[in-house]
């Protein structure tokens, strides 16, 4: 039987709390919900939805590739949005996200939940469930 493994990558935000990063066991990687902070002030980057959706998916990838995967790897997908209303804008960054990393390989299973709030003042969080 496979052992857990902590994943930790130094070009992703540090955990906020008592969690890791991501989690390794066997050929899958869990990755825990990031938030768009830079990693190096820990603070948050973008007011606006677009550019914070950008920032959480390239801290997402770091995440992965300290895993050894990446996101065409990405099996599953969870998104918190504070208001649905950024839907279609955060939809537009995530598909040309998942077309430039991973060409030709459907996009993963996501779920998308409006919350009421995240995280340092989030508009967005993602987590995802990958193989490596």
């Amino acid at each position: 039987m496979s052992e857990k493994k902590r994943i930790s990558s130094p070009q992703a935000p540090a955990a906020i709390g008592p969690y890791s990063q991501a989690i390794g066991l066997g050929n899958l990687v869990f990755c825990s919900g990031q938030i768009p902070l830079d990693y190096t002030t820990m603070q948050l980057e973008g007011s606006d939805i677009r550019t914070q959706s950008q920032k959480v998916l390239g801290n997402l990838k770091a995440v992965l590739a300290a895993a050894g995967s990446n996101p065409g790897k990405i099996l599953k997908t969870t998104v918190f949005l504070t208001d649905l209303k950024n839907f279609e804008v955060f939809n537009q960054e995530y598909g040309a996200f998942f077309e430039k990393e991973s060409a030709n390989i459907p996009t993963p299973a996501r779920s998308t939940i409006q919350v009421s709030g995240l995280p340092r003042g989030a508009l967005v969080e993602v987590e995802a469930i990958a193989h490596v």
